[in-house]
């Protein structure tokens, strides 16, 4: 994992590419047959951005019936993995390349079966020395209406 933390921090800002290379080298496998896709990564505040501005991550589930129980609707796993990952990739933003975390807590609310592609909006609450928190909405890509929303708590090393 020494080796992920030097080739992303070796960039001025942590972005996209820097995301993309870090999800091939430190997530499982399974995590990776999701197909998740990066849409945006937000390390700096951005010009005439609300001061509540966080930075964050914006992370889409390709709907499939491999991640359905029934058939029908995405399962939990899937939307908290989504969840999870997406908070790993805003707390890379917020420290400007990855370090060593793991998940401490994540409580996870369901609004509504997704039965179509998952977008999650992640942001980094407070970013701590050795404890971050984040929160995540978890909103239907077309219609942008919530699915779930994600607390969660990492240690970091």
């Amino acid at each position: 994992m020494g080796e992920v933390h030097q080739l992303v921090t070796s960039e001025p800002s942590f972005g996209l590419q820097a995301a993309g290379r870090l999800m091939t080298k430190i997530f499982a496998p399974w995590v990776l047959d999701l197909a998740l896709l990066i849409e945006s990564v937000e390390p700096i505040r951005p010009p005439g951005a609300l001061p509540d501005w966080q930075p964050g991550a914006i992370v889409r589930l390709p709907f499939s019936k491999k991640i359905c129980s029934d058939g029908r609707a995405v399962c939990g796993q899937a939307l908290m993995a989504l969840a999870d990952s997406a908070m790993v990739i805003a707390c890379s933003a917020a420290w400007n390349g990855y370090r060593p975390m793991n998940t401490i807590d994540q409580t996870t609310h369901f609004l509504r079966p997704a039965t179509f592609d998952v977008v999650a909006d992640a942001r980094v609450v407070r970013i701590g020395r050795n404890t971050s928190f984040g929160r995540v909405m978890l909103l239907g890509a077309a219609d942008k209406r919530p699915v779930g929303m994600v607390a969660s708590a990492y240690s970091t090393q």
